[in-house]
């Protein structure tokens, strides 16, 4: 797909890998419809001629007033990229339900219930990108974030599903995983903290602003899988091949210090 000229609709914009992919589309000839809670920082994020909605993307009055301002100033809606997100770090077996319940709305609903907004239009005109950001994640399960894990894999079972439903409409869907992200993600995450040889570790480290190239030239040549960075992809084959050492060694990382 070429960008330029494009309107991408970007879920959680006000910082990280969505306001980097504000940045990294706009550069391309993107016209920006961002979302997030913020809307003094997405109007920072998208300058002037982008549409703002400031509020919880979890609410469906804010999905639905994102997509209609979006449609009443472009017309159309070519990319959707739900990005916004948050972690949990509980173990499973105790973790509050509440939270639980308020980590999949954020990390699987919203992005159906906005991926069902969208479509339609997309199927009108038998064109549209639908871009879900999962995670390494999402691919292999991480025991300190098990119930994240479990949402992105959703997430990605959803962005697999949906890729074979609208092929026939002309609607291609791409999962985005990413590895250890340079963000705030730890800072507004549900609860807990991540084991310390996580946050001393730098494997597999990625910028939101690599990131978000990554996922713009992904949206280019059509891809279904990005991960980022791309050596992510030796964990991932690694847990494929030998399993139960991959799950020895994560599970020893709980208590590493």
């Amino acid at each position: 797909m070429r960008i330029d000229g494009k309107v991408v609709l970007i879920t959680g914009a006000s910082e990280g890998i969505g306001r980097a992919c504000a940045a990294a589309f706009r550069k391309r000839g993107a016209r920006l419809s961002l979302m997030a809670r913020s809307g003094e920082k997405l109007r920072a994020a998208g300058g002037e001629d982008a549409v703002v909605t400031a509020g919880d993307v979890t609410l469906p009055e804010i999905r639905e007033s994102a997509v209609a301002a979006t449609l009443d100033r472009f017309g159309a809606i070519d990319i959707l990229i739900n990005n916004a997100g948050m972690g949990l770090y509980a173990p499973a077996w105790n973790a509050p339900l509440p939270d639980a319940r308020s980590l999949f709305e954020l990390n699987f609903f919203a992005p159906l219930a906005l991926t069902q907004l969208v479509v339609p239009q997309m199927r009108a005109r038998r064109s549209g990108v639908i871009v879900n950001v999962s995670s390494v994640g999402g691919k292999v399960t991480l025991p300190w974030l098990t119930l994240y894990s479990a949402s992105k894999y959703a997430l990605g079972s959803l962005t697999d599903g949906l890729r074979m439903e609208l092929k026939k409409d002309g609607i291609h869907t791409m999962a985005v995983c990413p590895c250890y992200v340079k963000t705030k993600f730890q800072d507004h995450a549900l609860g807990g903290e991540p084991p310390p040889q996580i946050v001393r570790s730098q494997q597999f480290t990625v910028t939101p602003e690599q990131c978000a190239e990554a996922i713009a030239r992904g949206v280019e040549r059509g891809a279904r899988t990005v991960m980022a960075p791309r050596s992510g992809w030796m964990f991932v084959l690694a847990e494929r091949l030998v399993p139960s050492l991959v799950d020895a060694r994560l599970a020893a990382m709980l208590y590493d210090v």
